[in-house]
């Protein structure tokens, strides 16, 4: 039977062809209650996108109150989840909230300015194909329930994921394809343009992330498409609403205050332009109290937001005539760079990187693999995460009184970015059997901090000894459009960020990309803009590259005498039961007497852990001897364990025992077995052979 609509409205459904596959968009089946909803479906993969959009704005808010989450159900790919005590779906993992700000960054500019009235969407994943990722089947979900919600939206949008499979771009990836790609690119907009690009790359050209860019927002057209009939089929009816600006006559006032006192006097470097602009502000706000007297308490809101506008307004307007920036550097000049390493005693590896105000410190931390992070994930098993990147950033690193409480969206976001432009130049595991843990302390912030935090991580990793393969940089670049004129901004600082259009960061090494984050604030961008920027930082990182290198050239060659030392050996995995024991009582055995850490992976990698090296010998010659395979042409020293007429049999190893016939006791003629062996002799024998059963020929005289 058919879903009956209980407001007795026909169910509505738009088709279309999106990378190979049909894309289905579906409303008036469920969420009868909500502003708008939407159930998409991409081969078995299914969606429900949710928009609730209050009656009137919220008063006295001076930001866009917009929610967009994304929700993972774990039943959706047919799993419970994998944590032994919660099985309930309960705080969002940082790969939803991921997700979630993936979703966010190209929605939230297409709001006006103003616009005040919550608004919160919900992306679901219903049903999940393992084949490809939901995160785009998602965006268009949240896209096309605001563009029904009738709210001043300037959408649709609509995301790809994009890598390169055999030369050749591709969406909708499997995780196969993905993870042999040297390039996982997303890639948003709305039908005008780029909104949104977000990378991670194995040091891939500026070109080529230019030619996927140009790809993708041809390919993304046809689900804006799907959206815009679905809109006309619905009959969307535009809500009413009131932006809340600053007053007109507010905005005249300040302009006419500010007049004379910003320009070229404002135009000095970090932090005495702030400093300077604080003291104007409260100068600015005493003279406006003084004349406005007691009305002026219940106006200061719109007097500072306007104040803020007159100082966007300079700041762009020296870009623009000028080519200085607020604090008087060239549109390619680099902050003042400075850092340090080895600037905490007892950790493992640590750095202070500082450029302008912005300064990150970093801490690294070694550790045996079995400290990697188990991974819960709807998308696929449980695996580890060896490398974790964790960012803070306090109240009082933005001069701010502000509680102590766990990290939020910007915070793992930004965590994320600096861990993803390391992924690709750390050292294979087996090559360096360590978990890693880099957190950075963002000490003082004006700009950039994500790239901060990259830059000191590096510098960290290679003072704990880690080798990378190569050392990366990051950059945060800015655009201003003046009509279609655009300037684009090297290390952009606060005050360009907030009167900029786009938002860019980029990192990598000296032969090429490892990460990109762009966001525009403005309606979309061309693919040649963006590539303009990306060929604009290129020199700038390998500036702040240089500087790097010149605090550290390369990674320490020993690492630090509190970090634990791991020697690794590969045994056959059949053999992983001997070294565990029974109830793993032979394991116990070993990590009690030596003092060793022992971590077994399934594929045999065993990697033994202590600060002390003679713990690791010990641990490292017992296990040997349980797992080591018969080698021919080695010397084993063994013990006679049984004679026969024909020859005896020898204990090499435990629980493997050799032959030597009575031929090869001797270059002398042997009669008897005994003249030369007793039971419970300790001998060394050579082995000599192995049939094709299995059995070990030994030799007494090739020794």
């Amino acid at each position: 039977m058919a879903i009956i609509n209980p407001y007795g409205k026909d169910i509505i459904k738009v088709e279309t062809e999106l990378a190979g596959r049909k894309l289905t968009l579906e409303v008036n089946r469920v969420g009868f209650r909500t502003s708008a909803s939407v159930l998409v479906t991409y081969g078995e993969t299914v969606v429900l996108g949710t928009a609730m959009v209050s009656r009137s704005s919220i008063s006295g808010m001076d930001y866009f109150p917009l929610s967009i989450d994304y929700e993972e159900k774990f039943y959706a790919s047919g799993k419970i989840s994998g944590s032994r005590f919660i099985k309930r779906e309960g705080r969002p993992s940082d790969e939803a909230i991921l997700i979630g700000r993936l979703i966010d960054r190209p929605i939230r500019p297409l709001f006006p300015k103003g616009y005040r009235q919550e608004v919160q969407t919900v992306a679901t994943v219903l049903s999940m194909d393992p084949s490809f990722r939901p995160d785009m089947v998602a965006m268009i979900a949240a896209s096309a329930a605001l563009t029904l919600t009738g709210a001043p939206f300037d959408g649709p949008v609509a995301g790809l994921r994009i890598a390169q499979v055999n030369g050749e771009f591709k969406a909708f990836a499997s995780p196969q394809e993905r993870e042999a790609s040297d390039l996982d690119l997303v890639v948003a907009g709305t039908q005008g343009g780029i909104t949104m690009v977000e990378a991670g790359a194995n040091e891939v050209s500026e070109e080529l992330v230019a030619e996927a860019l140009a790809w993708a927002y041809e390919a993304y057209q046809p689900a804006i498409a799907l959206q815009q009939e679905l809109a006309q089929k619905v009959g969307v009816v535009e809500l009413e609403y009131e932006l809340i600006l600053p007053n007109a006559d507010i905005q005249a006032a300040v302009d006419s205050w500010v007049e004379g006192k910003l320009g070229e006097d404002l135009r000095l470097p970090y932090p005495e332009r702030n400093e300077l602009i604080a003291t104007l502000k409260q100068q600015f706000h005493d003279a406006m109290a003084q004349q406005l007297g007691d009305d002026y308490a219940a106006l200061r809101g719109e007097y500072e937001e306007a104040f803020t506008m007159a100082l966007h307004k300079d700041a762009r307007k020296g870009i623009v005539e000028h080519q200085l920036r607020p604090d008087g550097r060239k549109l390619d000049e680099i902050r003042p760079l400075s850092s340090e390493v080895g600037i905490l005693p007892r950790v493992h590896g640590s750095s202070i990187f500082t450029r302008g105000v912005t300064q990150g410190m970093n801490i690294v931390t070694l550790a045996p693999l079995s400290y990697s992070q188990m991974v819960d994930s709807m998308e696929q098993d449980d695996f580890e995460r060896r490398y974790m990147h964790h960012y803070n950033a306090p109240g009082y690193t933005v001069g701010e009184v502000r509680r102590l409480s766990g990290p939020g969206r910007r915070e793992i976001g930004h965590g994320y970015l600096a861990e993803r432009a390391v992924l690709p130049v750390l050292p294979d595991v087996e090559d360096f059997p360590y978990a890693i843990r880099s957190v950075t302390e963002i000490m003082s912030q004006n700009g950039s901090t994500s790239m901060a935090a990259t830059c000191s991580s590096v510098l960290a990793l290679m003072d704990a000894g880690v080798p990378l393969k190569a050392p990366v940089s990051g950059i945060a670049m800015g655009l201003m459009m003046d009509g279609d004129t655009p300037y684009v901004l090297s290390d952009i600082a606060d005050a360009e960020d907030f009167a900029g259009d786009m938002d860019f960061k980029v990192t990598g090494t000296a032969n090429g990309i490892t990460a990109i984050q762009m966001d525009m604030k403005v309606h979309g961008l061309p693919v040649d803009i963006l590539r303009q920027a990306l060929v604009t930082a290129k020199p700038g990182r390998a500036f702040i590259l240089g500087h790097m290198l010149e605090t550290l050239a390369q990674p320490r060659e020993k690492l630090s005498p509190y970090a634990p030392r791991i020697e690794k050996i590969k045994i056959n995995p059949d053999k992983i039961g001997a070294v565990i024991g029974k109830g793993g009582e032979t394991i116990n055995k070993i990590t009690s007497e030596t003092g060793a850490q022992i971590d077994i992976k399934d594929d045999g990698l065993i990697t033994i852990a202590a600060v002390d090296t003679i713990a690791i010998e010990k641990a490292m010659a017992w296990i040997k001897g349980l797992t080591e395979e018969p080698e021919v042409g080695t010397v084993y020293e063994g013990k006679v364990v049984s004679i026969k007429d024909f020859g005896a049999f020898i204990n090499i190893m435990p629980g493997i025992d050799g032959m030597v016939h009575i031929s090869e006791l001797s270059h002398d003629r042997v009669e008897k077995v005994t003249d030369v062996l007793t039971e419970g002799q300790i001998v060394k024998a050579k082995l000599i052979g192995i049939d094709d059963r299995g059995r070990l020929s030994l030799s007494l005289k090739d020794v």
